[in-house]
């Protein structure tokens, strides 16, 4: 179903120089690895292998330990992320109103799988839980605009908004 393909890592000289600083600044600190990966993300958008190479030969941490870090706490992500994160919301009032089914138009008319980003670089798509919007559910957000109460008919006309 994916139509998504794996985007090559371009990482400018410039990110290359700040993300160095950053180790540079943190490295004799005990529990650095965590705010440098903080610090990266903010940097390239997103933590691809050959940046968490770039911090496990930095810090001198395994990059076996910097991976499990990443794969572990949702925040990090190893994938980029679109111009438009879109997060559907799989909570429980959202499901039970039929989120799963706005997922699923989602993926299809972008082409794309949850942690997938569109191959131009402008949409992604997020499984959330509850946002505490349960009173508009089932409802997504585009980046911070939220839309609720939706049916599966509203997603070609949200996602229109955003092509551009």
């Amino acid at each position: 179903m994916s139509k998504s393909t794996t985007l090559p890592f371009n990482g400018t000289k410039e990110q290359e120089a700040k993300l160095m600083e950053v180790i540079a600044q943190h490295k004799d600190e005990a529990g650095a690895t965590i705010p440098v990966l903080h610090k990266a993300q903010e940097i390239y958008g997103y933590l691809p292998i050959e940046v968490q190479q770039m911090i496990s030969d930095g810090l001198g941490v395994p990059l076996a330990e910097i991976y499990g870090i990443v794969t572990f706490y949702t925040q990090f992500s190893l994938n980029p992320k679109g111009k438009y994160v879109i997060g559907i919301c799989l909570g429980t009032a959202c499901y039970v109103k039929g989120s799963g089914d706005i997922l699923d138009k989602t993926k299809e008319i972008l082409g794309i799988d949850v942690g997938e980003c569109t191959p131009d670089g402008k949409f992604s798509i997020e499984a959330t839980r509850c946002i505490g919007a349960c009173g508009l559910a089932p409802v997504l957000t585009v980046n911070d605009e939220v839309y609720g109460r939706l049916v599966v008919d509203d997603i070609p006309d949200i996602i229109k908004k955003y092509q551009d």
